[in-house]
């Protein structure tokens, strides 16, 4: 005969033991919620990195000067075709005389530099890329359309980004995994100690019969209800403190250069994702957790 599980009782009876051993489930609440906010809050402090790498590789563009023999005319028609390759966000279109400003502005009040004529300068145009890993590939593309006399790039700055983005990422993602597994290693011991006093309860139960999955499943719903709880805290807490560092940050003219982005649009992402570590952290340090005491 097929064994039926009353789920509604196993839920009541977890909620009933979250109130019955009330400073145990309060120090495993906390517990999942300093968990949560050191996850989150390094989670958000490295998505706000990669945006700001972001914004600076797009600032990284590379030239293109136009053939001489172009009409200026002719060489606005070019920006149609460059902006048509692959990975080219953007082509700014720059007139030999603005050129000619730009650089006299640079070197105002050098001798060696002053005066020129603007013939001495070509229309070209400064282009902006999606990825800028894939520079080498944009720049060449960009080479062979007909009537761009050459381009200029700093290859080594933009491979300087790439790694540092790539290596920032790696970063992230090892220390948010390992946050996690100390995580499940802390709740799994916090809940421990709670079960350890319930752990005559449980043995009565197997001696009466009791099967192991239906001893397991009332400390499972308690994991999920808490690891849910810590949850919806913790991300309550989280828009507090990420709202409040970053009015700091905007409103502060010494760390002026760092952006930080709006908390609502990311709500959603990081309440399922806190919704989600929770439950594993909760369900995960439950089942952990009385393991040991179905041993009997």
């Amino acid at each position: 005969m097929k064994q039926r599980y009353n789920f509604g009782y196993f839920f009541s009876e977890g909620l009933h033991s979250i109130f019955t051993h009330g400073f145990m489930s309060f120090a495993a609440v906390c517990m999942i919620i300093c968990c949560l906010l050191i996850m989150g809050s390094f989670t958000l402090v490295a998505v706000n990195a990669s945006s700001m790498f972001h914004s600076l590789e797009q600032e990284n563009q590379f030239t293109a000067y136009i053939e001489d023999t172009l009409t200026q005319e002719e060489a606005r028609g070019l920006q149609d075709d460059i902006e048509a390759i692959p990975n080219v966000a953007r082509a700014e279109f720059v007139t030999k005389e603005e050129a000619q400003a730009d650089f006299e502005a640079d070197y105002e009040g050098n001798p060696l530099f002053e005066s020129l004529p603007a013939e001495v300068y070509r229309d070209r145009f400064h282009i902006y890329l999606d990825d800028i890993s894939q520079l080498a590939q944009t720049e060449q593309a960009v080479d062979d359309v007909a009537g761009v006399a050459w381009t200029k790039s700093a290859p080594e700055i933009a491979e300087g980004f790439v790694v540092i983005r790539n290596i920032a990422s790696a970063v992230a993602i090892i220390l948010v995994v390992i946050l996690l597994l100390v995580s499940l290693f802390i709740i799994a011991n916090t809940i421990k100690l709670a079960t350890f006093n319930r752990r005559e309860e449980i043995a009565i139960m197997k001696m009466c019969g009791a099967t192991n999955a239906f001893v397991r499943w009332p400390f499972v719903f308690e994991g999920l209800i808490l690891g849910l709880l810590g949850a919806v805290i913790a991300f309550f807490l989280e828009w507090g403190i990420y709202t409040l560092v970053g009015s700091a940050i905007s409103t502060s003219d010494t760390i002026a250069l760092v952006t930080v982005l709006p908390f609502g649009p990311m709500a959603w992402p990081v309440l399922g994702i806190f919704a989600a570590t929770g439950l594993v952290i909760g369900v995960g340090g439950s089942s952990l957790a009385i393991r040991k005491f179905l041993q009997v």
